[in-house]
């Protein structure tokens, strides 16, 4: 399954996607929902332990000056990165 987090971490339960998430599943950062994948972000250690892909987007970070902050376990995608996450993955779960 692939799930898109496009709002802030300290906005949504967290938590609860965690014990969804699985090592078949990928995860994409988008909009406010980078936050997550910056360094020391109190989440990532618990996202990273999942075994999930852990994407973000490029452009969302760009616009919030952040792809300095991202982490290395963090994989920065383009909008045709999404696009290959989709096709991978037939469910999709917005969280």
């Amino acid at each position: 399954m692939l799930y898109t987090v496009s709002r802030s971490p300290y906005h949504d339960d967290v938590n609860a996607m965690l014990g969804l998430v699985s090592d078949t599943d990928d995860i994409l950062l988008m909009q406010n929902g980078v936050l997550l994948g910056i360094n020391e972000n109190r989440y990532l250690t618990e996202l990273l332990r999942t075994g999930a892909g852990i994407y973000v987007l490029k452009e969302d970070l760009a616009a919030r000056g952040l792809i300095e902050q991202i982490s290395d376990g963090v994989m920065v995608i383009d909008y045709k990165g999404f696009v290959s996450l989709t096709v991978k993955h037939q469910q999709n779960f917005a969280w």
